[in-house]
């Protein structure tokens, strides 16, 4: 078929305009990434997009325009250059790092997150999806849905994000090949329907040509009366407010004098006012909010999102990584979690090595014990002792001391840590929190009555704290004189 543009694309996308519309907006942008695999095309659509919405300045247009060379055969420049910056990524023609932009249309304004298709750049993808609200994922109309489309997919709807937009990317290449189009999104759904995902929006594309991106394609294919890309974009609806109650980690206690002790930190879930009743953990001390103070005032309030220092009615044992919460709506506490985890280390993660877990402020000895693995090809979930790279599987957390989480899909914020190798200092996997576990065999519910205190003489206690015995029970090492060897 012939290279040409409909005469709608053609006359308003070849120069863009220096402002955009300064109508009236949402008050937050919608949040949502691009991702899948390789080749797909994710940074030539969102180049795309930016041109077509006039969110190309007209200095970034001439430096465009002088770095894509030689233009394509529809005398367009490279829109991916728009997103891929890094030298590296501009001489292999791939994405490496995440490149986040703004732009708006007349209706709403957005965040985009441009992630790479890379499987050993997993790592970016999943630092994107974490905040999104939805995410569009770009599958090439030639060859279909990939392994790495399926991982991206899954470490998606593992991030809480439950709406998906299919952009089946290339479609001139096949011709407007209705039937493949509807074979491939076919496909989709009934991947999206086993990661619990049922809002899909399948809309065929060509980045380059801007096809269904903001203008409609009906001349090449008057087969798709659906939504363009920017539409679906419109009506979606932003990640709703999670649940639970007033959450901050504690990040400093400040003294600056005397008389003012207060504990400063960021909130990250609910909200706060002074007289409000709060329980800090794991202590368990509870006591009342007396004030609200940030860098230039006193406030009545706080929110989620807001960084801040809380002053209490009572003088508290608090320090750096300590949680304070409602006293209503408490997190989960306790030694033992299950979790999902996404493998970043080449070495893979290793059952009963123990991690650094890295939450918020807080940073804890973790044991972990993989317990399945995905299988991206079929969807299927099999027993696992070891995660290698970029697999995304099911954990069994065995802390040292009481832990403090929400699950992730009550709190993201909460619910989300990392997992560090002690030797390295390198992020090895990303987790979430599915729930507390409890025990087998335990004295009671949650497995945290069984602890063994065992106080034994210095020269015996590291090599009895590597014991099955000491693992088993969660046992308590302290260290004394030789003379004296007790448990309880």
């Amino acid at each position: 078929m012939a290279a040409q543009l409909s005469p709608a694309i053609e006359q308003q996308t070849i120069v863009p305009v220096a402002e955009a519309s300064t109508v009236t907006r949402d008050s937050r942008p919608l949040r949502f990434i691009t991702c899948g695999s390789v080749d797909d095309g994710k940074s030539t659509l969102i180049g795309r997009l930016l041109w077509d919405t006039k969110a190309v300045k007209e200095d970034q247009a001439a430096a465009l325009n002088r770095d894509s060379g030689k233009q394509n055969d529809l005398g367009l420049p490279d829109f991916a250059l728009l997103l891929d910056g890094l030298q590296a990524e501009r001489e292999q023609g791939i994405t490496i790092d995440v490149a986040y932009r703004y732009f708006a249309t007349d209706r709403r304004s957005f965040i985009v997150a441009d992630t790479p298709g890379h499987v050993q750049y997993t790592r970016n993808m999943a630092t994107g999806a974490s905040t999104a609200d939805l995410a569009v994922l770009l599958v090439d109309a030639r060859t279909g849905l990939l392994e790495q489309t399926r991982r991206h997919a899954t470490i998606a709807a593992l991030m809480g994000i439950r709406q998906f937009v299919l952009a089946v990317n290339k479609i001139d290449l096949t011709d407007y090949d209705e039937a493949g189009f509807h074979a491939i999104a076919r496909q989709f759904r009934e991947l999206a329907l086993t990661l619990g995902v049922r809002n899909v929006v399948a809309i065929p594309v060509s980045a380059l040509r801007g096809e269904n991106i903001v203008y409609p394609a009906t001349g090449s294919m008057p087969w798709y009366e659906g939504q363009t890309l920017v539409d679906a974009l419109e009506k979606a609806t932003q990640r709703a407010g999670q649940s639970t109650g007033f959450r901050m980690g504690v990040q400093r206690v400040s003294r600056p004098g005397e008389g003012f002790r207060g504990y400063q930190g960021t909130v990250t879930g609910g909200s706060i006012k002074p007289g409000d009743s709060v329980v800090v953990l794991p202590s368990g001390v509870e006591a009342n909010v007396r004030q609200i103070v940030t860098f230039d005032l006193i406030r009545n309030a706080a929110v989620a999102g807001d960084a801040i220092t809380l002053v209490l009615d009572r003088p508290v044992d608090i320090a750096r990584g300590d949680m304070i919460a409602a006293i209503d709506q408490r997190p989960l506490t306790g030694t033992a979690f299950s979790a999902r985890l996404v493998a970043l280390s080449p070495d893979g993660i290793e059952a009963g090595k123990r991690y650094w877990l890295k939450a918020g402020s807080r940073r804890q000895r973790v044991q972990v014990s993989p317990v399945t693995a995905l299988d991206l090809a079929s969807g299927a979930w099999s027993p696992a002792t070891r995660l290698p790279l970029n697999t995304i599987g099911t954990v069994h957390l065995d802390f040292e001391e009481t832990a403090i989480f929400d699950a992730y899909d009550t709190n993201r914020q909460t619910g989300a840590f990392i997992l560090i190798d002690p030797e390295t200092n390198n992020t090895v996997a990303g987790g979430m929190i599915e729930g507390k576990r409890g025990r087998p065999g335990s004295l009671g519910h949650d497995g945290d009555q069984d602890r063994v205190t065992i106080t034994l003489p210095a020269h015996l206690a590291e090599a009895f704290r590597e014991s099955d015995f000491a693992r088993a029970h969660r046992a308590e090492i302290k260290v004394s004189g030789p003379e004296e060897v007790e448990g309880e």
